[in-house]
């Protein structure tokens, strides 16, 4: 059974009321839900493995105390997202206020079945840095945009950019992840010859 948009809002919408309610394991259910997109979100931010780790469990920590407040006017999922950015934007700010230097790491965040060819990891590792290399926010919005699916939206939501921002935000980040391919994949080349 394929599983639609509809039926995993209307998961979510269980869970949440379950939380709401009392039920820890709800509350269980939705952080493995969303862990992965969270820590992805939070490390494109700090690019620091840390600095994510500490703002995922920061930002699941304030949605569980502030899940009342919850009122489904959008998914759960971008609600939660949001509260991810700001944790991570708040944190980065405070981080970068009381010290000069912040570590930027580059890690990759694709998974790769361990049964997908090798051809398939090595472009996912091209892509994957490709998008590390890109600045902060760009590699963000493509992250949401592309990755996540989310829409301008849910992106507006959770950044708090104007749809127009992040519309044109996009576009320059496309071009910048294309000239960083084409520079990727230059060096590949030139590594192989």
């Amino acid at each position: 059974m394929h599983l639609t948009l509809e039926m995993i809002e209307q998961d979510d919408t269980y869970y949440v009321n379950q939380v709401k309610q009392g039920d820890l394991h709800a509350y269980t259910y939705l952080v493995d839900k969303y862990k992965n997109m969270a820590f992805s979100i939070a490390l494109k931010l700090s690019r620091n493995t840390e600095d994510a780790e500490d703002a995922v469990q920061e930002s699941f920590i304030k949605a569980y105390r502030k899940i009342d407040t919850f009122e489904f006017n959008s998914k759960f999922s971008t609600w939660l997202y949001s509260i991810v950015y700001r944790t991570t934007v708040y944190n980065l700010r405070k981080k970068t206020m009381s010290t000069i230097e912040i570590n930027d790491e580059s890690l990759h965040f694709l998974e790769v079945d361990e049964n997908t060819d090798l051809l398939k990891k090595e472009q996912s590792d091209i892509i994957a840095s490709a998008i590390d290399s890109l600045p902060k926010i760009d590699s963000l919005l493509i992250t949401l945009f592309y990755l996540n699916e989310n829409s301008v939206e849910e992106i507006s939501e959770i950044t708090g950019f104007s749809k127009s921002n992040i519309k044109v935000k996009l576009f320059r980040a496309r071009k910048k992840l294309k000239n960083e391919l084409k520079y990727i994949l230059k060096e590949e080349i030139n590594s192989i010859l």
